[in-house]
């Protein structure tokens, strides 16, 4: 199989086959990162579509200087963040208008595995977004403090923090569902 390297040069030139092979290398794990920020899997879907659009339209001249799992990982936040910018605007123009109820999980009570997975995602969506996000790039893309505080623009003290605090509200939000 050839490298990544190799494989993103012959998509700058246009092969469509290595961008397939790009997007398959790198889509479940995309599709995993996008659905824990956002908790729905359809815009998940287009995250990491419009990811990977954008990607692809840019590649004869985008310089990848990480692995290209993080920077696809970290474009991604990016998106998410924009969405919720431009959700928190649409809000902001559109008052009063009625709010959707938040999706519930709906835990497949044959499987524990699936129950215990719907009760972590919703958890995790109470999780501010900055903490989720550095949760999600730390536990699922596998990027360091230093790479993740470049790409928040903060320190490594505030990504540690953030993350240290999430798992500290994941973990009392997760204890507050087993009290009688």
């Amino acid at each position: 199989m050839p490298s990544e390297r190799r494989l993103l040069n012959r998509a700058a030139r246009g092969c469509k086959d290595s961008l397939r092979r790009i997007y398959d290398m790198h889509k479940d794990h995309l599709l995993t990162l996008a659905r824990g920020l956002t908790g729905d899997r359809s815009r998940a879907e287009d995250i990491v579509h419009d990811v990977f659009v954008a990607f692809a339209g840019g590649l004869p001249t985008r310089r990848v200087h990480t692995n290209l799992r993080a920077y696809l990982s970290v474009s991604v936040c990016n998106r998410v963040r924009d969405l919720a910018r431009a959700e928190i605007r649409h809000r902001r123009e559109a008052r009063p208008a009625l709010r959707e109820p938040p999706e519930a999980p709906a835990p497949d009570v044959h499987a524990a595995q699936t129950e215990l997975t719907g009760r972590l995602r919703a958890a995790l969506d109470q999780v501010p977004l900055e903490q989720r996000e550095v949760l999600l790039l730390r536990t699922q893309a596998g990027l360091s403090f230093h790479e993740i505080a470049r790409h928040q623009g903060v320190s490594v003290n505030t990504a540690q923090g953030r993350y240290r605090y999430g798992i500290d509200k994941l973990r009392s939000l997760l204890n507050s569902e087993l009290e009688p």
